[in-house]
C-alpha cells in the first residue's frame, strides 16, 4: 500500500487550487490528486460560464469574490510558468441585476449588505440605465444594481489548468484513477481504495469531487446534500452590437453576457432532477424565452442560436452555499463542496482557506468558518439569496 500526506479526491479547479495552496504553504508536502476524468470532459471547471461578481447576500461570498478578483488580476504572478504563461482574458464590465417594482425592496436590502462588505456597486434608476445602455428596454424596470468594478468574466478552463500545472511543478502528483471506498474508524480515515485495486494510506483526505461530492461523502457514511444539477448554456449571435454590455440578470430569471463575438445565455432549468445526462436541454429554448430576451433587448428579435452546451452546478440543496472545512467527527476529512454555481470565481479563495485550515487549524486570510459542516448537522442554513439560474 502506497502512502501520501494528503489525498484530494477530484482535480477540478477546487482540488487543483487546494493542492496549489497546500504545497505553497508547506513545500515538500506529499499531495496526491485522484482523478478519473483527466480530460475534464464532464468537469464543471471545463463547462462553467466562468464569471465573477460581488453581488451576493452572504458577506462570506463577497469576501471570497474580493479575494478572487484580486487573484485573477495577478494570476500570472501567482501561477505563471516559463513555458506556460497565464492568459485569462479577464474583463470587468460588471453584473447588472434588474428589478421590477415588487423586487426593488429586496434589491435595496442586498445593496446595503454589499456596500457594508465593501463591494463597489451602485443602484441605478431607469433613466440612468437608459443613458448607460441605450439598447436596453427598462420600461418595466424599477431599479438596477450594477457592479462598478470587480465583476465580469474570464477563461475558467485556463485558470483551472494554471492551478493544476503550477501545483504539479510544486510536487503534487495526479493519479488517473477513481476512489471507490475509504478505510476509516469513527474518528479517522486511514486509507482510500481505488478502482484500480490500489489503496493509499493518508494523513488527510479532501473531498473536492464537485457534482459528485455527495457520492464521495457517502463512502464515509456521511450525508452531504450536494447533487449534480444540470444547466444549459445557449450561444447566440446578435446582428447589432451591445456597447458596454455587462452580465445581465433579468427579473424573469435568465442571464446573458458577451462571449467574444457572440452572447451566451441561460435560465432556470425546466427539468430539475439531479444527475440528468450532460446534454443541452433544448426545451429551455422556446418562443417564450426568445420573446423575453427580445423584450429586454430589442436587437435580439433577430438573434440566432448557434449552439449550446450543458454543465453541472454542484448544488448544495441545503442552503445553496459552499461547505468548507473538516468534518466534526472524522477530523481528517475535509470538504470543499457545494458552491451551487459560483465555484469557479471562489476557487482561489476557497482553496487558500481550506489549505490554511488543514495546515494551521483555521483560515486566517479569509474568514469562512460560517461555511463549515456543522451548520448541516445543526440545521442552521446560511442561505444565499442571489443564486443565478
Amino acid at each position: 500500500m502506497s502512502s501520501t500526506d494528503v489525498v484530494i479526491v477530484g482535480s477540478g479547479v477546487m482540488g487543483a487550487a487546494t493542492a496549489y495552496w497546500l504545497t505553497r504553504l508547506q513545500p515538500g508536502l506529499r499531495v496526491t490528486l485522484v482523478e478519473s476524468d483527466t480530460r475534464y470532459e464532464k468537469a464543471s471547471s471545463s463547462l462553467s460560464a466562468s464569471s465573477i461578481r460581488q453581488q451576493f447576500t452572504c458577506p462570506v461570498n463577497i469576501r471570497l469574490s474580493q479575494f478572487g478578483i484580486a487573484f485573477l488580476r495577478e494570476a500570472e504572478q501567482h501561477l505563471g510558468l516559463p513555458d506556460h504563461p497565464v492568459a485569462l482574458g479577464l474583463q470587468e464590465p460588471g453584473y447588472l441585476y434588474l428589478a421590477q417594482h415588487e423586487q426593488a425592496a429586496a434589491m435595496q436590502t442586498a445593496h446595503q449588505i454589499q456596500k457594508q462588505a465593501g463591494a463597489d456597486v451602485a443602484l441605478l434608476t431607469p433613466e440612468a440605465l437608459r443613458q448607460r445602455y441605450p439598447w436596453l428596454n427598462v420600461d418595466d424596470v424599477a431599479l438596477g444594481s450594477l457592479g462598478l468594478s470587480g465583476e465580469g468574466w474570464f477563461d475558467g478552463p485556463a485558470l483551472h489548468q494554471a492551478f493544476l500545472k503550477k501545483a504539479m511543478t510544486q510536487g503534487v502528483q495526479r493519479l488517473h484513477d477513481r476512489m471507490v471506498g475509504m478505510d476509516h474508524t469513527a474518528t479517522q480515515i486511514n486509507a482510500v481504495h481505488l478502482a484500480s485495486g490500489d489503496s493509499l494510506r493518508c494523513g488527510q483526505v479532501v473531498n473536492a469531487a464537485g457534482a459528485w461530492g455527495g457520492e464521495v461523502a457517502a463512502m464515509a457514511g456521511i450525508d452531504l446534500p450536494v447533487q449534480a444539477a444540470r444547466r444549459t448554456v445557449f450561444v447566440l449571435s446578435c446582428p447589432e452590437p451591445l456597447p458596454q454590455c455587462p452580465l445581465l440578470i433579468d427579473p424573469s430569471g435568465w442571464w446573458l453576457r458577451p462571449e467574444g463575438r457572440f452572447l451566451i445565455s441561460g435560465s432556470e432549468p425546466v427539468q430539475t432532477q439531479p444527475g440528468l445526462p450532460l446534454e443541452p436541454d433544448w426545451s429551455e429554448w422556446n418562443d417564450e424565452q426568445w420573446a423575453s430576451l427580445a423584450h429586454r433587448i430589442p436587437a435580439l428579435a433577430a438573434l440566432r442560436v448557434e449552439r449550446a452546451w450543458a454543465g453541472y452546478y454542484e448544488m448544495n440543496t441545503f442552503d445553496h452555499n459552499a461547505v468548507i472545512g473538516p468534518h466534526p467527527d472524522l477530523r481528517n476529512l475535509y470538504f470543499i463542496n457545494g458552491f451551487s454555481g459560483h465555484g469557479m470565481q471562489h476557487a482561489a479563495g476557497a482553496g487558500l482557506a481550506l489549505a490554511e485550515w488543514m495546515m494551521q487549524g483555521q483560515s486566517h486570510t479569509i474568514a469562512v468558518s460560517e461555511l463549515g459542516f456543522e451548520r448541516l448537522l445543526h440545521n442552521r442554513p446560511l442561505r444565499e439569496l442571489q443564486v443565478i439560474g
